[in-house]
């Protein structure tokens, strides 16, 4: 038997078939144009699964389960809500059981990227673990006992909304100060910018030829790296606050090891040893065992991979 994996995202829907070790035999996309009915998105997913089924030699009655991991608020295979989609109520899973009669699951994107890290990636082999993907915003998913948490609500691995500057920087959320305001590769650029403006003498400045369109987290970093004065500062300030959020999860759930993945994390042990230093000199219990601090290792394949473990 077989299980598929769906990972729904704003921009292309992304599905695989995949075996009892968590490996994707087949797999293939389509665009999800957003601005479309969710009846019609839904329907473009079932023909994805029905043609990688098709191409894949095997029948409906060959797929034990059809995981989704979809943005946005997602409880009981409906997506309460989703600001990416546009989508508020929708019967996710009862809608995909038009095109395909086989049991369907649904879960918040980040946490089907947790599973997928907690089962066969970077969190393999330990029973509580979180994984922080630092992206255009913060993204989370929580596992305690080898077993997703969200909450009563669906909603309780909402990590990159910790408040974390009382009366901070505005986030799209409606809230101040979230962590992902500060973060994020989003607080990364804008703090690049800023520091571009402020000293056309730095190196970020060089980088991006002086075009504030052209800063990018990398930019930032790969400046940092050389020693640049102004990007050193940005990236000490930005390690900081991953770090204080690190130890908000770690004072709060303790897991056994966090993993960061997510565009930021392309910035390799530059970022990691930073982050690491900065976390054990702050960390509340020093003298106890406490999380391992790692980058996580499934990349894009956790979408799908933690999707289809659902169940």
């Amino acid at each position: 038997m077989y299980k598929i994996g769906i990972d729904l995202g704003g921009t292309n829907i992304a599905a695989g078939i995949v075996n009892e070790e968590g490996k994707i035999l087949l797999q293939g996309s389509t665009p999800t144009l957003a601005t479309r009915t969710f009846e019609e998105v839904i329907a473009d997913m079932g023909k994805l699964v029905n043609d990688l089924i098709a191409q894949f030699g095997i029948t409906a009655a060959d797929i034990e389960s059809i995981g989704i991991g979809s943005p946005g608020a997602v409880l009981n295979g409906n997506v309460i809500f989703s600001n990416n989609l546009h989508w508020v109520n929708v019967p996710l899973c009862k809608e995909l059981q038009k095109y395909i009669n086989v049991p369907v699951f649904a879960d918040n994107d980040a946490n089907v990227a947790a599973l997928a890290e907690s089962t066969v990636g970077a969190c393999k082999g330990y029973k509580n673990s979180i994984t922080v993907t630092l992206g255009t915003g913060i993204g989370g998913g929580i596992v305690i006992n080898n077993k997703l948490y969200a909450g009563s609500h669906g909603i309780g691995a909402e990590i990159g909304h910790m408040t974390i500057v009382a009366d901070g920087i505005p986030c799209t959320c409606g809230a101040y100060g979230c962590w992902e305001r500060y973060g994020s590769a989003t607080a990364l650029i804008r703090e690049g910018k800023a520091g571009m403006a402020r000293d056309s003498q730095s190196l970020i400045y060089t980088l991006a030829q002086g075009d504030e369109n052209k800063v990018t987290a990398k930019v930032v970093i790969d400046a940092a790296k050389a020693g640049d004065k102004t990007a050193c500062e940005i990236f000490d300030d930005y390690v900081k606050y991953i770090v204080i959020g690190l130890i908000n999860l770690v004072n709060c759930f303790d897991p056994d090891v966090i993993a960061i993945g997510g565009g930021v994390a392309a910035a390799g042990d530059f970022l990691l040893d930073a982050v690491k230093e900065r976390y054990e000199a702050n960390i509340f219990y020093k003298d106890v065992d406490h999380a391992k601090i790692v980058f996580a290792e499934m990349g894009n394949d956790a979408g799908i991979v933690g999707a289809a473990m659902l169940s």
